[in-house]
């Protein structure tokens, strides 16, 4: 079969109930020099900074108008903001919910939508926005970060959260919280990478979401003797064996193109299995464990032999997700594995160019490798960003309260709601017993899979260090390649994780 060319859906409809980008493509590097960087930055905040007055209101209202059952189900002074605020002055935000992600995005179309709406409660204040494309916001953020000079309220990546706290950079909202209106609704789960010293730097925003999800084509799996996608992976070779000798290219398709791809959707998984939950907790702890312990290098060669035993598409190490699951899309592979914004995008194109294969979708976790010892349902899970305030701000207080005001709401029940109500995701705040009738199969499914029917575990580039993980993914993918060792990978992990963390 011929490789198809990479479709481009522009119908990403608010109708898709899985659209959200959360840290697991933080790890990616970026190669661009420091000019470039600048220019592109500059360029893409002139075309994205707004002002309140020059908010596109009329879009945003339309929004909240449909959904009108959000806000039923939310008491009112719940969903509003306090609207009693001494302060009447500017506030600088710099997030990545660009009108372009929002399509299709419920975390940034629920995150849009409530920004407008506090917006609309406070007219006296001007909320200055820097709206950037999301990997642009991460190497602006960073370059800010470095200068002492962040907005007053941001998204704060977890992995950030204790090298910035050290340098005093980020507010302690350890006393904010905990005094918020919203505090006992708040999932407290979430709020793990954003802590340093049992101090908390951050409301965890946006919506909670899978990085490692097996998408499949139940009807092909069925063909090949699979009620269900198999639970081990030597069953997964074996299918393997079918699938080749009818036509499909590959069994299950995955891209690394980026470098990050391989720890976010697949390493941060199989590395529980072997290791288990405490590992991970006491490597972000520094208490002990090390990335050259003998669990971690056994999932290191796992993940070698798998991709090497020729289940996965050759161009896996040079092709990204977005290539990748263009093979899903397509029907050369009967199986993807990706994130929940892969999800997203393979939902809404599905929808509009092969409903067949959108009704017959399924989810499934990473099967077993048959020498690891632990947890077996597990996927990786939630917020890998937060609403950080800087610290800065304590030298006003009445700006500084403004400021809170709007993180506490924009991370509230407003924001939980919408994205329950109209894509079926949750949010840092709980909402009970969320209605799945009014979505499609697909839709419920995946709702399912993400919240109800499987273990999690954590995120590894929501924690410890980007410097850390630049010099694992890289080195993954050079080990993927063949051309290194997964003892010598983990050596310099651990190296890299000695001398920046």
């Amino acid at each position: 079969m011929k490789r198809s060319s990479k479709i481009m859906s522009v119908l990403l409809s608010a109708l898709m109930a899985s659209g959200i980008l959360t840290a697991c493509s933080s790890g990616s590097t970026t190669t661009t020099t420091a000019a470039a960087t600048t220019t592109a930055a500059a360029t893409t905040t002139a075309a994205e900074t707004t002002t309140a007055a020059e908010t596109t209101k009329a879009e945003e209202t339309t929004k909240a108008a449909e959904t009108t059952k959000a806000a039923e189900t939310t008491k009112a002074d719940d969903t509003s903001s306090s609207g009693t605020l001494n302060y009447t002055g500017e506030i600088t935000l710099m997030h990545f919910s660009t009108s372009e992600e929002s399509q299709g995005n419920g975390g940034s179309d629920g995150f849009r939508t409530v920004i407008a709406q506090w917006e609309k409660d406070h007219p006296d204040i001007k909320l200055n926005q820097t709206v950037l494309a999301n990997d642009d916001y991460k190497t602006q953020i960073a370059t800010q970060a470095a200068a002492g000079d962040l907005p007053d309220v941001f998204l704060l990546q977890g992995m950030n959260t204790k090298a910035w706290a050290a340098q005093g950079l980020i507010m302690d909202m350890t006393d904010i919280i905990k005094s918020s209106p919203y505090y006992s609704e708040y999932n407290q789960n979430y709020f793990t990478p954003f802590t340093d010293n049992d101090k908390l730097y951050g409301l965890p925003a946006l919506t909670g979401g899978t990085c490692t999800v097996v998408v499949y084509d139940k009807n092909a799996w069925k063909e090949a003797g699979y009620d269900a996608f198999p639970t081990s992976w030597d069953d997964v070779k074996t299918a393997d064996e079918y699938f080749k000798s009818n036509g499909y290219k590959e069994t299950m398709a995955f891209g690394n193109g980026g470098q990050w791809q391989i720890n976010s959707d697949f390493l941060s998984v199989i590395g529980d299995r072997y290791t288990g939950s405490d590992w991970f907790q006491s490597l972000v702890d520094k208490t002990g464990a090390a990335f050259t312990d003998d669990e971690f290098v056994k999932a290191l060669t796992f993940t070698k032999d798998i991709f090497a035993s020729g289940i996965f598409n050759d161009d896996f190490n040079t092709v990204t997700n977005e290539d990748a699951r263009e093979y899903y899309i397509s029907g050369e592979s009967p199986a993807f594995i990706g994130g929940n914004w892969d999800v997203s995008y393979i939902g809404a194109t599905l929808k509009e160019s092969n409903e067949d294969l959108y009704n017959n979708t399924g989810f499934a976790v990473l099967p077993q490798p048959s020498d690891a010892t632990g947890s077996t349902n597990t996927q990786n899970i939630g917020l890998g960003y937060a609403v950080s305030l800087n610290s800065k701000l304590a030298d006003d207080q009445d700006k500084q309260a403004a400021a809170v005001d709007f993180a506490e709401y924009v991370t509230g029940p407003e924001f939980s709601n919408y994205v329950a109500t109209n894509y079926a995701l949750s949010g840092l705040t709980k909402v009970e017993n969320v209605d799945l009738s009014a979505f499609d199969q697909f839709t419920q499914d995946f709702y399912n899979y993400s919240y109800v029917d499987t273990d999690t575990c954590e995120i590894y580039d929501s924690y410890v260090s980007s410097a850390v993980w630049s010099v694992l993914n890289t080195d993954l993918q050079t080990m993927l390649n063949g051309d290194m060792t997964p003892e010598d990978v983990a050596k310099a992990a651990q190296e890299a994780y000695t001398a920046n963390y």
